[in-house]
């Protein structure tokens, strides 16, 4: 008996197209035909359903670990079909019996209805993260519908026909068939030719009158055909050749770290009417930066857990891109709930910076990260950065012989050395100091409130969230808060760590670069300095800059925004606008980042080989077209002053991400011999 087969989706449509004129009824295969699976293995699916289960085991004190309970789910099934095919054709198993039977065995009375519902539940989404329609046949669906033809979807499964529907339903064509049908809800499979007099009998159907479509050349070819249905068998080549790629890959994963990575990705990839024309800016958030975020992001949550934090404050404006792909990401990954409280901050060096003196006074450090931009270069820069009112200091500064404006960087003209040795001695004097606190304590008294207001004290242990560099906001907010007893330990878990400057670390107030930190030695991870401020410019929230905390008269507190209507808030909204389709991409990659996370089974340091990778290809040798549609047209420091520097100080960067388009494409060797400039500066730090 010959079994017609197609070798392409058109093909096969188009001949059902043609024999669907003469039938009533059109039935369909579910899995590999109307839903295909983004990974080669369906098996795979089980892997995080077993972690999950493990997991509330050891929140019990049972000691299961998620190979074991893996193993007892195979156990118990495969028992369950044994004692299937005594009775039936078809060795098939049923979900809800032998997945109860296992929870039983795991946490014995505990094991409750609703324990299994949250386990199914998270099982459902698991494969509904898996599972992609096939657009071409949910048009034909649609087509069919429109002709009045009776659709049902059959599947041999062990799970039941409600499961079935849900995945149906999450795949958005529920509304065009009749009915689905499991081979677990009667045991009676396509395999053995049984369940087609079933269904023919259950429907009173024509088998003159029936089509049949499916990719099981027995199941939905032979089997149909011995009753009487035509049939179309789908044997697609290119599907093939893609679920090839990932097992591959998933294969390979298992002893060469660096495919772990390259797995997530592929898994990550759009498929069928997901894979769009999209802009090159989305493109690049999607599989660029937003796995990056991802494995910071799923990294924060794993020390998060480890050390107890019981709240985690998502800092500045680029704590707020960490917070929402955290909301789109964690859950999916971490299934039992376990992870700490989550918060936006209202933060930003600029309001925290006078803040952070109120108790503390203006340190020489604090002093020497003024002057850490070139456009700052006097005592009014120090006034402005910390909120305070220089009239009062003109005494002060007389005492050192300094003035306001007297030259204090060495980028400008009329720089003296003594001047900088006068300011150093003028931070040390008592009246300065008391003069400084006096003028920022407001500050400090308005952000307490805040924070008490959001319940920051609450929690003995709190993680805050930032990009990172210096570390300079983690640094003014500590001193802001460290007078109160009941300050928390601060872990602070930054994208990157440069410390350009020695961060006070003690065991109440820490940091740590995740994905970079100059103190952890990773040659390849340190090429992220070619772009910060790309990573500052897309994770950026959709809000003006917070210039500080304001007590109102009522005795209330207020966050102080930064204006809008001038010419850097018109150039920070020309920037937002530009990056939307980038910040868009990350966005939508975090749903698909975490449901291949979950799937593999993978984390941050598994990742680090290709995570190294992406950073080496796109940021020290990236395309020209890269550099030219990834990079910022604007970018603010709200520390940086309006000075020009001298001369001799001032040059053209050089660097890769400020060149030309023309100094891009025709300078002979430019990526390498930045790239041995980099190698070389890191080697000698």
């Amino acid at each position: 008996m010959k079994i017609p087969k197609y070798y392409s989706l058109p093909s096969l449509i188009a001949k059902g197209k043609e024999i669907a004129t003469s039938v009533d009824v059109v039935t369909f295969d579910l899995f590999d035909t109307l839903l295909i699976r983004r990974i080669h293995d369906p098996d795979l699916v089980k892997l995080p359903v077993a972690r999950y289960v493990a997991t509330m085991a050891q929140k019990k004190g049972l000691q299961w670990t998620e190979t074991q309970v893996q193993e007892l789910r195979d156990t118990i099934e495969a028992r369950h079909r044994r004692e299937t095919g005594e009775s039936f054709d078809d060795h098939e198993a049923c979900y809800p019996r032998y997945m109860q039977e296992m929870l039983s065995e795991i946490f014995a009375e505990d094991a409750t209805d609703a324990l299994f519902e949250k386990v199914a539940d998270y099982e459902v989404v698991m494969e509904n993260s898996m599972l992609v329609p096939r657009g071409e046949f949910i048009d034909w669906l649609l087509e069919l519908r429109a002709l009045n033809k009776k659709i049902y979807i059959i599947s041999d499964i062990y799970l039941p026909a409600t499961y079935l529907k849900r995945f149906v339903e999450h795949a958005g064509f529920l509304h065009l068939v009749d009915d689905v049908i499991s081979s677990a809800d009667t045991f009676l499979a396509k395999a053995s030719g049984k369940a087609f007099p079933l269904i023919q009998k259950k429907y009173n159907l024509d088998p003159k009158s029936w089509l049949h479509v499916g990719d099981n050349p027995i199941s939905d070819g032979l089997r149909p055909l011995e009753f009487g249905v035509q049939v179309l068998v789908l044997h697609d080549a290119e599907e093939a050749r893609r679920k090839s790629i990932i097992r591959r890959m998933v294969n390979y994963s298992a002893g060469r770290p660096f495919w772990r990575g390259r797995a997530l990705q592929q898994l990550m990839l759009p498929l069928e009417y997901e894979n769009v024309e999209r802009d090159d800016l989305y493109i690049e958030g999607y599989s660029f930066l937003g796995p990056l975020i991802g494995t910071f992001v799923q990294s924060i949550a794993e020390k998060s857990r480890q050390r107890n934090i019981g709240k985690i404050f998502f800092l500045s404006r680029e704590g707020w891109t960490f917070k929402k792909y955290w909301e789109n990401a964690i859950p999916h990954l971490y299934p039992d709930g376990g992870q700490p409280e989550t918060e936006y901050l209202y933060v930003s060096r600029m309001a925290l910076a006078g803040a952070s003196c109120a108790y503390s006074g203006l340190s020489q450090t604090k002093a020497d990260i003024v002057f850490l931009p070139r456009g700052n270069s006097d005592f009014t820069d120090v006034c402005r950065v910390f909120s305070l009112d220089p009239k009062p200091f003109v005494s002060h500064l007389e005492r050192y012989n300094l003035t306001e404006t007297t030259t204090l960087s060495h980028l400008h003209v009329g720089y003296e050395q003594k001047n900088s040795e006068y300011f150093r001695e003028l931070i040390k004097d008592k009246a300065f100091q008391d003069e400084v606190k006096r003028q920022t304590l407001p500050a400090n008294d308005a952000l307490q409130l805040y924070l008490e207001d959001i319940g920051f004290f609450d929690h003995k242990d709190i993680a805050l969230v930032d990009i990172g560099w210096l570390g300079t906001i983690q640094r003014f907010f500590y001193d802001a808060i460290a007078h109160r007893d009941d300050a928390p330990v601060c872990h602070g878990l930054l994208f990157g760590a440069t410390r350009g400057i020695p961060f006070p670390t003690t065991h109440k107030n820490h940091i740590e670069g995740v994905v970079y930190d100059k103190d952890r030695f990773d040659f390849a991870a340190s090429v992220i300095l070619y772009a910060r401020d790309l990573f500052e410019e897309a994770c950026r929230a959709p809000h003006p800059t917070l210039n500080g905390y304001g007590l109102k008269k009522d005795g209330g507190y207020e966050l102080l925004f930064r204006r809008t209507d001038d010419a850097i808030g018109q150039a920070e909204k020309e920037q937002d606008e530009n990056y939307a389709p980038l910040q868009q991409g990350i966005f939508d990659s975090a749903p698909a980042y975490a449901a291949a996370s979950a799937l593999l089974g993978f984390s941050m340091n598994d990742y680090r080989p290709w995570i190294n990778y992406l950073l080496m290809s796109k940021l020290a040798f990236p395309k020209t077209k890269e550099i030219s549609n990834i990079r910022h047209t604007h970018h603010l420091d709200d520390f940086h002053g309006a000075k020009v520097v001298a001369k001799t100080a001032d040059r053209v960067s050089d660097e890769l991400w400020s060149l030309s388009v023309f100094v891009l494409r025709f300078s002979p060797l430019l990526r390498l011999r930045r790239f041995l400039r980099h190698m070389k500066e890191r080697l000698n730090e």
